[in-house]
């Protein structure tokens, strides 16, 4: 497009402050910035503008038709005996073991409040060894594939996608080739890039950054079902017989790859689109909950629900609104297919305001000192209004979330506290295996899964003090496997590390071998491998 059509076609959009700075401009930034806003879709840029104006005007109302989940819609991993547990386990590995499940991993976040220059799934918390978010989540689907190999005799294969950003496209790929994937094949797993929308003002015009520079910021994790329709994932999909599709973002070290059981309680329920959620502490958690506007499944943020609602309780005794999102969701391929044809369209945007740097008439660089713009994106959760087939699993918050967002002596959601979230889970497991750990004065620790027990080895909160104690993912998934370690007794004042078979004398980058304690792992029983 010429300069002349341009500046016609930007005065029609009223966006014409975009070309104010161009002449002075070199010829090769001329013809980049050109190219640049001759490829912006501006319609798209007024529509998504509008229905975010839209939202903000219609905020209000939320609060007056809300109704919590339905019973028949829901279940708790925590009151769900031991026979319907292994029910969803078995129909979850099933559906593994035919290829049928892909996971998806939100990943194009920066990392800014960790203050760090590189994506978080690259950060390493502090565990004894030394391993990353990717790792830890690449060698939890290795293990889930071995696992349903086991239990049906089928070789399977779980595609892992990794929406990234501009920002981490490039660091997250040359990162997993420098570790060779984490032993996953290359082939099996799909980088692919989300788009980014210009920040604008709050009048939507679009900021200018630079003279030949527009302000863009990442279409939020919603912006994955655009990336999944125009980057031909969708495509990809199905022709690897994928069905069904767990999504789950990179920045809780819990989590659950391709959890079996969720898969299978979803399946169960007939679920074209599912959720788990974990139990809300206080009425004023700042954390959004799942509950149903006008019939529709919604994620209402904590700020969007009255005081007077979000302290209801049900006669058990409960929060009426408890239903704490934690991005961990499943979609059927179908499901996903009918949003990006019919619904993509339809999700309104969240505007976040933002200090956003801007070139002002004279050509100045104006870093703001206060929110001056806006930045617009969509949520992944957005689309569960579209599902008529709506599953939601309560899973235990010690068990399966705790999200790493802000930079180390933080007040929440720091790297230490997830570290100690993996550690105690671990620390659990073994002692379930009936593994002992004791302290330095020769005392047995205590069983730290129940919160009332109080002694001298406690903290106020009375939760015993984090051991560093580690599992791998490819020895263990979730607990299970651990029989060697039955009546071993461990020292809480040392780093415990339990490995795999193949992990044994293979050094683990900044592995901390020399504070590591390693146990044995589990004998095979016959016609068993154990990973």
């Amino acid at each position: 497009m010429d300069l002349a059509a341009l500046r016609t076609k930007l005065e029609s959009y009223g966006q014409e402050h975009l070309l104010q700075h161009y002449d002075r401009l070199k010829q090769e930034e001329k013809s980049a910035f050109l190219d640049e806003l001759s490829h912006l879709d501006f319609d798209r840029v007024k529509r998504i503008y509008e229905l975010s104006c839209e939202e903000a005007n219609n905020s209000g109302e939320k609060q007056k038709t809300l109704e919590p989940i339905p019973e028949s819609s829901s279940d708790s991993v925590a009151s769900a005996s031991d026979e319907l547990k292994n029910e969803w386990r078995y129909a979850g590995l099933k559906a593994i073991a035919e290829s049928k499940v892909a996971v998806l991993l939100l990943a194009g976040g920066q990392g800014t409040r960790l203050n760090v220059p590189y994506p978080k799934g690259m950060y390493d918390v502090g565990l004894p060894s030394s391993k990353t978010l990717y790792q830890i989540q690449a060698e939890r689907i290795l293990k889930v594939q071995k696992l349903a190999e086991e239990h049906t005799g089928k070789s399977c294969i779980v595609t892992w996608y990794i929406m990234t950003s501009e920002h981490t496209q490039t660091s997250t790929e040359a990162f997993f080739l420098k570790h060779n994937h984490f032993g996953l094949k290359k082939e099996n797993i799909v980088f692919f890039e989300q788009y980014q929308l210009p920040c604008l003002s709050p009048e939507g015009k679009i900021i200018l950054q630079e003279a030949g520079k527009i302000a863009k910021a990442p279409d939020g994790n919603g912006g994955l079902y655009k990336a999944l329709r125009d980057r031909g994932i969708l495509d990809g999909m199905s022709k690897r017989g994928i069905e069904n599709i767990h999504v789950y973002g990179v920045d809780n070290i819990l989590v659950k790859v391709a959890d079996p059981i969720f898969i299978g309680f979803c399946l169960s329920k007939s679920a074209n689109c599912g959720a788990k959620v974990v139990e809300k502490v206080h009425p004023t958690e700042k954390v959004g909950v799942i509950c149903r506007l006008d019939g529709r499944y919604k994620v209402v943020e904590y700020s969007e629900l009255s005081l007077e609602l979000a302290q209801k309780r049900h006669e058990k005794g409960h929060l009426l609104y408890n239903a704490g999102n934690i991005c961990n969701h499943y979609f059927t391929l179908n499901f996903l297919k009918d949003v990006v044809s019919n619904h993509e369209h339809e999700l309104r945007p969240h505007v976040a305001k933002k200090k956003i740097p801007y070139i002002d008439d004279d050509g100045n660089s104006i870093k703001p000192l206060k929110e001056n713009g806006i930045k617009l994106e969509k949520f992944v959760f957005d689309v569960f209004e579209f599902s008529q087939q709506f599953a939601v699993l309560q899973v235990v918050r010690e068990e399966e979330f705790s999200p790493l967002k802000n930079a180390p002596g933080a007040v929440k959601d720091t790297p230490e506290m997830a570290r100690d979230a993996l550690c105690n889970l671990h620390y659990q497991y073994i002692v379930n295996a009936g593994g002992k750990f004791k302290s330095n004065d020769g005392k047995i620790l205590p069983d730290i899964s129940r919160k009332t027990v109080v002694d001298d080895s406690v903290d106020g909160s009375g939760r015993l003090p984090p051991v560093k104690c580690e599992i791998s993912p490819l020895l263990s998934y979730a607990g299970e496997g651990l029989e060697s370690v039955k009546d071993q007794i461990f020292h809480a004042s040392q780093s415990t590390h339990l490995k795999a078979d193949e992990e044994k004398n293979i050094s683990n980058g900044n592995e901390k071998t020399s504070k590591v304690k390693e146990a044995t792992s589990p004998k095979r029983r016959k016609g068993e491998d154990i990973l």
